[in-house]
């Protein structure tokens, strides 16, 4: 019956339910508002109820419109994908990776040329972006329509695991925790670094990006009891890179997540001075559209990222 549907009127309906507004949906669709109304009183005539109540300057939904906007949404979401993947060059065997910019430098990027050689043919996209956390006061999630916009195959996200209309699994089966970083140089001169009342001897590095769950020094402090040291004194740093990096080069200590500093421990750069580790409120989730979470490179990919996130 698929084809007998009225396309037309169902992407009419979603447009000005999605903006409770005829205008708008018009601008967006390019067409004239009385365009959209035609289109609106097509599909109720086609199920025999209204989906809008005419208010005075606006619309509001009613029962029958409020039960098959989430449906329609979906439904046509998933033709567009159906569309990009009839359209697209059967020929090429890419896979796009989309995550944090301190993610893919200190904790992909070492890993992955193991990945590269064991799948020679993959053409491999990787992209850092810093909208990749779920970020204090924005939006706290990744839907599935950001990762159909962008071409995304696997998102790699900081966050709270939620994600409509994705295949989600943790990355790191251990819960996630806080550790203090810092150079081998400050176990050393006239105030060594040996318990955490030695902080105060040290400046104390701060990763400043914007994200939920973010490790703190006041929470690290006041869990552990560790009184006399001010918590927002020391360097502050915009991204969680030049943090570690200002850490590894001996200017302080910094409160971070064990798994971005990896590297930098295994070669001794970075050592953990007192292991009082604070468990994160988020986790690294890796996240794929349903409707691509079974394609050969997306299983690939989640299958060695999972295996090598685990390995001990």
């Amino acid at each position: 019956m698929a084809e007998h549907l009225p396309l037309n009127a169902l992407r009419a309906f979603e447009a000005a339910a999605r903006h409770l507004s005829i205008s708008k949906a018009a601008e967006e669709l390019f067409v004239t508002p009385a365009a959209v109304s035609q289109q609106i009183k097509l599909l109720e005539d086609y199920i025999g109820k209204p989906v809008f109540h005419r208010l005075t300057r606006a619309l509001a939904l009613t029962d029958a419109g409020e039960a098959g906007l989430p449906h329609i949404q979906e439904g046509l979401s998933n033709l567009s994908e159906a569309m990009r993947l009839m359209r697209q060059d059967s020929d090429r065997n890419s896979l796009t990776v989309w995550t944090a910019p301190t993610f893919a430098s200190k904790w992909l990027m070492p890993r992955l040329p193991d990945f590269l050689e064991h799948h020679p043919g993959i053409e491999m996209r990787l992209s850092a972006d810093a909208n990749l956390i779920d970020q204090v006061s924005i939006k706290g999630t990744i839907s599935a329509d950001d990762l159909r916009l962008n071409n995304v195959d696997i998102a790699i996200r900081f966050g709270r695991g939620s994600y409509p209309g994705c295949r989600v699994d943790k990355l790191f089966k251990e819960q996630e925790r806080a550790v203090p970083l810092c150079s081998p140089k400050l176990l050393e001169g006239e105030h060594p670094l040996k318990t955490p009342e030695d902080l105060k001897y040290h400046v104390l590095l701060h990763d400043d990006t914007r994200y939920e769950g973010r490790p703190s020094w006041s929470e690290w402090l006041n869990e552990f009891k560790i009184e006399g040291i001010d918590p927002k004194r020391g360097l502050h740093f915009s991204q969680a890179t030049l943090a570690l990096d200002a850490a590894a080069e001996g200017q302080g200590v910094l409160l971070t997540m064990a798994p971005l500093a990896a590297a930098d421990l295994q070669s001794g750069r970075l050592i953990i001075p007192f292991n009082l580790s604070t468990l994160m409120t988020r986790a690294y989730y890796v996240i794929s559209l349903e409707s691509r979470a079974r394609q050969k490179n997306v299983v690939a990919f989640r299958k060695w990222i999972l295996d090598k996130a685990n390995q001990h």
